[in-house]
Order: C-alpha cells, then sequence, then structure tokens
C-alpha cells in the first residue's frame, strides 16, 4: 500500500470503523508474523496481536500522520505489549518446544504467515534455541535483530520504527549480535 492511500485510509479510519477494518487485513499479518517471532507460542502472539490493534483501534482519533507507514505506529505497540508482557505476567511461556501452528488457528491470512513461519522454523532447527538465547537479551536488542533478521527490514525501516537514528540502529545491532554470538558460545546445546 502507497504512502498517500495509507493515509487516505488512515484518515478513514479516524471516524470510519470499515476503513480500520481495511488497515487490519493489511497489517495483521505482518504484526502477528511478528509477533510470533518474538515469542515463539502461538498463543502469546494472537493475544498480544489483538491486544495491538484494540489499542491501535482505541487511539487511532488522536493519530496523527507523518508521512511514517501506519504499519511503524503498530510495529510500536507491539513492542510495547511484548515488553509489558514479561513484565505482567511470568505466566507467559514464550519458549515451547513445540508448536503445533496449523491446529490452531483457521483464518487463511492468518494460516498463510504460519505456515511461513512454520517453515523457517522447520528449516532450522536451531530456531528455539537461538530464540531462547535471543528473549534473553535487552528488549532493544530484541526488537533490531528480529525487525533486521526475522522481518527482513531495512535500516531505514527500523529507525521509523523504532523512532531511533540510523547509526543507532547499527550500533545496536552490531551490539547485540555481539551479545547473542556469546550467549551462544557460552550456551552448551550450541
Amino acid at each position: 500500500m502507497d504512502l498517500e492511500h495509507e493515509k487516505e485510509l488512515v484518515n478513514r479510519a479516524q471516524t470510519d470503523a470499515d476503513a480500520f477494518a481495511q488497515l487490519y487485513d493489511e497489517y495483521y499479518p505482518k504484526i502477528f508474523g511478528y509477533v510470533l517471532k518474538r515469542t515463539a507460542s502461538v498463543e502469546t502472539a494472537k493475544d498480544i496481536t489483538s491486544e495491538v490493534f484494540l489499542k491501535a483501534l482505541q487511539t487511532i482519533k488522536r493519530f496523527q500522520w507523518r508521512n511514517i507507514s501506519f504499519s511503524a505506529y503498530l510495529y510500536r505497540i507491539a513492542d510495547h505489549e511484548i515488553s509489558n508482557g514479561y513484565r505482567r505476567s511470568k505466566k507467559l511461556n514464550l519458549i515451547k518446544q513445540d508448536i503445533k501452528i496449523s491446529e490452531i488457528i483457521t483464518d487463511v491470512t492468518i494460516n498463510d504467515e504460519i505456515a511461513r513461519t512454520e517453515a523457517d522454523i522447520q528449516k532450522n532447527e536451531d530456531f528455539l534455541l537461538l530464540h531462547k538465547c535471543i528473549v534473553k537479551l535487552p528488549d532493544i536488542y530484541q526488537q533490531v535483530i528480529v525487525l533486521k533478521y526475522f522481518e527482513k527490514k531495512s535500516s531505514a525501516e527500523i529507525c521509523l520504527i523504532l523512532g531511533k537514528r540510523e547509526g543507532t540502529i547499527k550500533s545496536l545491532l552490531h551490539r547485540g549480535l555481539k551479545k547473542l554470538k556469546k550467549m551462544m558460545e557460552d550456551d552448551a546445546t550450541f
């Protein structure tokens, strides 16, 4: 979706539920996939993604267009909700050894994202172990690593999503990867 069309849709969504539904349809699979990659739990990802869109709906009237994709706003809410989830409840079991993704969700667009994520997990048997190390990193390192390497976002897009400068993003990526490598070397399972 181009920025001009998106701007019109966001402006309409401030008073029209159908326009917000179009934004939801466009961005739900992307935000769900991002949260799923950060949490490795379908149930947690469903809960957090629902909360992201509920908060977006509640705050859409105050949203001010700044020529940045609406998805950046949604990713920020998602990051905040993931962080709150860690703090709010120790019941979030973010490392699941047995993910049976296809049995849980039936929505076609979400099934596509789940199928891609499930294929990624199967391609790399170390994904869950890697994820175990990633979630031990401070949130800011988790955010930049997942956005860059799992969501395939450019440095410029990450800057917009996190509201940071490109040099800061590159530095965070470098330090985050260095910490992740050290954790993996220290972990006897790697």
